[in-house]
């Protein structure tokens, strides 16, 4: 009788396990596909981000560069202005003497 339970037993674990076999077998399959589809996906956006961050550096330094260009005409800008302001300086001065000159031939 013992037996008979065992042989039983046995009969109805195997018939689970091929009954269960057959059912998630596609599945595993179908996500073990899915899997390697979103693997190569993964592997292009890799790609896609080390590209991008070549470009990203790229623009930083062209940023780089005109950020110190910008600092240079920044400071051209600045001596160029020192320049104005000196020769209106002297423009303000030669009419003065202008001014005076006139004064005294009048005066003469």
């Amino acid at each position: 009788m013992v037996l008979l339970l065992l042989v039983a037993a046995v009969i109805g674990y195997l018939t689970a396990w091929y009954y269960a076999k057959s059912i998630y077998t596609p599945i595993i399959k179908g996500l073990e596909k899915e899997k390697k589809e979103l693997n190569n996906q993964i592997l292009g956006l890799m790609d896609d981000i080390s590209k991008l961050n070549g470009k990203v550096d790229k623009l930083n330094g062209e940023v780089v560069k005109l950020n110190s260009e910008a600092v240079k005409l920044n400071n051209e800008a600045v001596k160029i202005k020192e320049k104005i302001g000196k020769l209106e300086e002297e423009i303000a001065e030669k009419d003065k003497e202008i001014e005076n000159l006139k004064n005294t031939t009048k005066e003469n």
